[in-house]
């Protein structure tokens, strides 16, 4: 047999491997579940078109009434669902390409300013106020106490604001992207941008982060076939949303991949259509809807468990 004819023969075995690797193991994870998607999803319910046109979709946030807000980045646009997901409007306009929406526990719409290197909120008439500046952002979760996490995934560094303090690296040396809080909020999780996992940290009572894992894992990925060599593509994970039961969800290349609160994988639902999927929440009046954002289009999905956000955990343990 010629060298080349062997080279691409022993290529292609080893890609062939490698896929039969990568498959086994998540069917071994997924077959060893105690949450499948079957106690997520509900017979007969697709995902639904709330609203398209947009230039790129992002930073959907569940408000305490059951509507959801997210941004047209280039657009610099913050719009607002309704709870019924029957009317879409403008929030906010100029909002200087904000990225992550997230409500905190005294009902403002917090947000990363990437425009203006600013994390701050806006108030109900859609008027911002910075709280940290000179900081480059993606994404942020505001928990119950206030206090907020957020990630920089160009300084490869996720950091913490205290309630009324100024910010500080809590963890570096990745490209962090989405970030999410358990719902007991002593778990933070943040998705690694170039890597088939997701780090989980334990919150300290000073807000710093402990005992870093790679805990959620394996994520699927696709098969790069465009060039000389089969290769694994990056695994493109975005944001996340959690749900009360502690299922994890989140928006990567494959589709909406969920997981259950060891960290295993129970499946992955088919996005929506083919387009970039960036970010999930949980919406509607009982937050039993899966929102998404794809692009230039956003969609829901009814689904059995609910989401509670966190504007509202916060007002029940008060």
């Amino acid at each position: 047999m010629p060298q080349s004819s062997r080279r691409r023969t022993n290529t292609l075995i080893g890609w062939c491997f490698a896929v039969w690797a990568s498959m086994a193991l998540w069917a071994g994870a997924a077959g060893a579940q105690d949450m499948p998607l079957t106690q997520v999803l509900i017979d007969g319910q697709r995902w639904e078109l709330v609203g398209e046109g947009y230039h790129f979709t992002e930073g959907p946030a569940a408000a305490p009434d059951g509507s959801v807000y997210f941004t047209d980045v280039p657009a610099s646009t913050i719009y607002r669902i309704s709870p019924q997901a029957d009317a879409v409007t403008v929030f906010a306009r100029n909002t200087a390409k904000t990225n992550g929406l997230m409500f905190g526990p005294d009902g403002r719409l917090y947000g990363c300013r990437n425009g203006d290197r600013q994390i701050g909120y806006y108030d109900a008439d859609g008027k911002f106020t910075a709280i940290a500046d000179g900081v480059d952002s993606n994404d942020l979760v505001v928990l119950a106490t206030g206090e907020i996490y957020f990630t920089d995934p160009s300084g490869q560094r996720v950091w913490y604001i205290p309630k009324g303090g100024k910010p500080r690296v809590v963890a570096e040396g990745y490209r962090p992207n989405g970030v999410i809080a358990w719902p007991d909020e002593g778990t933070l999780v943040v998705t690694d941008s170039d890597h088939p996992h997701l780090w989980t940290y334990r919150i300290e009572p000073n807000g710093e982060l402990a005992f870093g894992e790679r805990y959620y894992l394996p994520l699927q990925v696709r098969i790069d076939t465009s060039g000389p060599e089969p290769v694994f593509a990056k695994p493109g994970s975005d944001g996340m949303a959690v749900d009360d039961a502690g299922r994890l969800y989140v928006a990567t290349r494959v589709g909406l991949q969920m997981f259950d609160p060891t960290g295993r994988l129970g499946g992955t639902i088919l996005k929506p259509q083919e387009k970039w999927l960036s970010n999930v929440t949980f919406g509607g009046p009982h937050f039993d809807y899966l929102y998404v954002t794809c692009t230039d289009k956003v969609y829901r999905r009814k689904v059995k468990p609910r989401g509670t956000p966190v504007c509202v955990r916060a007002r029940s343990r008060q």
